[in-house]
């Protein structure tokens, strides 16, 4: 078939096509090459159609609809469709389900006190509750580095990740319909002057873990009352939790195994004794 009468697109490793728009378009001359690409793909034998729709072009939109096609996710700059094509089963993978939560229980381990918080807005305003410093993961952001930038943007606190200690699954928790995972993580501080965030934090401070621990509000809420219980645990070097392990993904991106910490050191010595023999 005419290359020029037809869209083209990258395949994927799932017998699919993934059409990036990067120019304008008269919507009508869209339609005519969708139609002649969709007839050709299927007598190759694809399945998954993607296109993505910049911002500047949405006056695509309609048209790929009309064609089959439905909205998969949106990102500030563009809008991803898609279309099952084959008269099997539809295997396309749902749009990103979970938001990546964590808190961060900072130690200072001179003065038994952990480093809390109280938000101006939000669930726990005029609450009079003294919570850890919590957030949310970036894009392309790792747990490990993301919790200790929260803990630096609302408090001014520099500190290291050290473990993971727990986390807990939340469904319906953003927008009524995204599920939430939230990692409770322990740090180390290598900062002890606060400075609070003045657009998101009332006040922050350093308070001795029992006073933290005895709060009504950890002490009335049950699953509060098992993450305080358990950094209390932490504080008191009775639990143990992940720590990170470096690597690399099958293709070469840095990554990370969060695993038992006294297997993480294990790991790593044991690396590391490998490398300095070589």
């Amino acid at each position: 078939m005419d290359a020029s009468k037809i869209l083209q697109g990258e395949p994927d490793n799932y017998d699919g096509v993934t059409v990036t728009i990067k120019e304008p378009m008269d919507a009508d001359v869209f339609t005519e090459k969708l139609r002649a690409s969709l007839s050709h793909w299927r007598q190759e034998g694809k399945k998954g159609i993607w296109i993505n729709i910049h911002i500047l072009f949405a006056n695509l939109v309609e048209a790929a609809v009309s064609e089959g096609f439905r909205y998969h996710h949106a990102e500030p700059d563009y809008l991803m469709l898609v279309s099952w094509i084959p008269s099997t089963p539809d295997t396309i993978p749902a749009n990103a389900s979970h938001v990546v939560g964590v808190g961060a229980l900072v130690l200072n381990k001179n003065t038994g006190e952990v480093l809390v918080v109280q938000e101006k807005s939000g669930y726990f305003r005029d609450k009079n509750v003294w919570k850890l410093p919590t957030g949310v993961i970036n894009e392309g952001e790792d747990i490990c580095d993301g919790v200790a930038r929260e803990v630096k943007e609302e408090t001014g606190i520099v500190a290291d990740f050290v473990e993971v200690l727990s986390f807990r699954q939340s469904h319906k928790a953003f927008l009524n319909k995204k599920s939430d995972l939230f990692f409770l993580c322990a740090l180390t501080p290598r900062s002890y002057e606060i400075i609070e965030q003045k657009s998101e934090i009332l006040e922050a401070k350093w308070m001795p873990i029992k006073e933290y621990v005895d709060q009504p509000w950890n002490q009335k809420k049950e699953m509060f009352k098992y993450m305080a219980n358990i950094c209390q645990k932490k504080c008191e070097d009775d639990y143990l939790g992940f720590s990170t392990v470096e690597t690399t993904t099958g293709t070469g991106k840095k990554s990370f195994v969060y695993c038992n910490a006294d297997h993480a050191m294990s790991v790593i010595a044991a690396r590391d004794h490998a490398s300095t023999s070589q």
